[in-house]
């Protein structure tokens, strides 16, 4: 908005004694001008907004009133504080608040629309699973079906958009790997679609299962949102893509714009959900948080470097793949289930062997952060 506005005031000074002193607008063209007030603007907002939607949601008695997982597989001896009567839903802050900041602040194209209205999608299903938690208070929340037939059908409709417009068809048909200049597919729709199919619905459900601890998630999303802070910019900017030798994607730039208010609103949630948690994200914020990511590596044509850069989100989502299938498999074969695990996902294992919360969380920030600094690596090592 704050971009078209200024476009507009300039048109309209243009050949008046106002043409030099609002020519000083000129400013709003610069995506890095316009990332940095989206990040402080995010972060103002989500400071101001979160005592006010935290009142809301208690107000409205959506707070926890059941155990979570941690609670219902036995309490472990690290446990000091209670989590239930803290409010869900939380991710609705978030969501709120980088859509209002992608307004204020992003030029808008087929990049930022898509990405909004993915947000939108993924919070709506994470806050009818969230209801569903709170009005039944249970942590089953809704069928597992319902929710991967929204977020399949969300892929393939971004994974075809993307491969029936012109200027991103090569974004499907053309396979990118990390550490290789050129691509090491062309004409594979096929399996372009399927990789936006499953980096999207991975990253998504990944994130979630993550959001167990108090700013474990929010955390991570944010480091990870750096990362593609930087891989956003370099793939909207011709020169610098050129010189690293990675994809340039035309229109790409705006996203970078949306990631700034991605953290700016992270680092206002954080504030809010570190230890002990006034507000939970929820699926609300978590489903629609990991899609996003995972759209926006699809986007700026790196969905790989979101395997490297949130490497924390793959191991947890891959503790839980193998925890189940190993206990399917024992039970069919031994008549009795076992567990690789003390507890799925991964950071409950670490509770059960009796690291604080807190431990667990740093650590864990520890692993997202050298997971990044390989990410970024990729860039030089080609």
């Amino acid at each position: 908005m704050l971009f078209y506005f200024s476009q507009w005031l300039q048109e309209q000074a243009a050949g008046t004694t106002w043409a030099d002193p609002l020519s000083a607008l000129r400013v709003f063209r610069y995506i890095t001008i316009r990332s940095a007030g989206a990040a402080i603007t995010a972060l103002l907002l989500s400071l101001w907004l979160g005592p006010v939607v935290i009142a809301w949601l208690k107000e409205l008695k959506f707070g926890q009133e059941y155990l979570d997982k941690a609670q219902e597989a036995g309490t472990t001896a690290t446990q000091v504080f209670t989590k239930k009567g803290v409010p869900g839903m939380g991710g609705i802050l978030i969501v709120l608040v980088v859509d209002l900041t992608a307004l204020i602040w992003a030029q808008w194209n087929e990049f930022i629309v898509l990405t909004l209205i993915s947000l939108l999608v993924l919070a709506a299903l994470g806050f009818y699973d969230d209801y569903k938690k709170l009005t039944e208070q249970k942590s089953a929340g809704a069928e597992e079906n319902v929710k991967l037939v929204v977020q399949f059908a969300l892929a393939g409709f971004i994974a075809f958009s993307l491969w029936m417009l012109p200027e991103t068809h090569k974004l499907i048909t053309e396979i990118q790997v990390p550490f290789f200049k050129r691509a090491v597919l062309t004409d594979a729709a096929w399996v372009g679609g399927l990789i936006t199919v499953c980096a999207i619905v991975g990253s998504s459900n990944a994130v979630n299962i993550t959001d167990g601890l108090d700013g474990l998630a929010i955390g991570c999303i944010l480091i990870v949102t750096t990362v593609f802070l930087i891989f956003t910019y370099i793939a909207g900017n011709a020169v610098i893509s050129g010189y690293l030798l990675v994809p340039h994607v035309p229109g790409a730039g705006e996203l970078t714009v949306f990631c700034a208010a991605m953290i700016g609103a992270s680092l206002g949630f954080l504030w809010f959900n570190c230890h002990p948690a006034q507000v939970f994200m929820g699926d609300t914020g978590s489903l629609a948080l990991g899609g996003v990511l995972g759209i926006m590596a699809v986007l700026i044509h790196q969905p790989f470097v979101l395997v490297i850069a949130g490497g924390v989100f793959v191991v947890e989502i891959v503790s839980v793949m193998i925890q189940r299938g190993w206990f399917k498999y024992t039970k069919r074969v031994y008549g009795e289930g076992r567990r690789v695990f003390r507890m799925a996902p991964l950071h409950h294992h670490f509770q059960k062997l009796g690291w604080y919360e807190s431990q667990v969380v740093t650590r864990f920030y520890i692993l997202c952060i050298v997971c990044a600094v390989l990410a970024l690596a990729t860039l030089k090592l080609r």
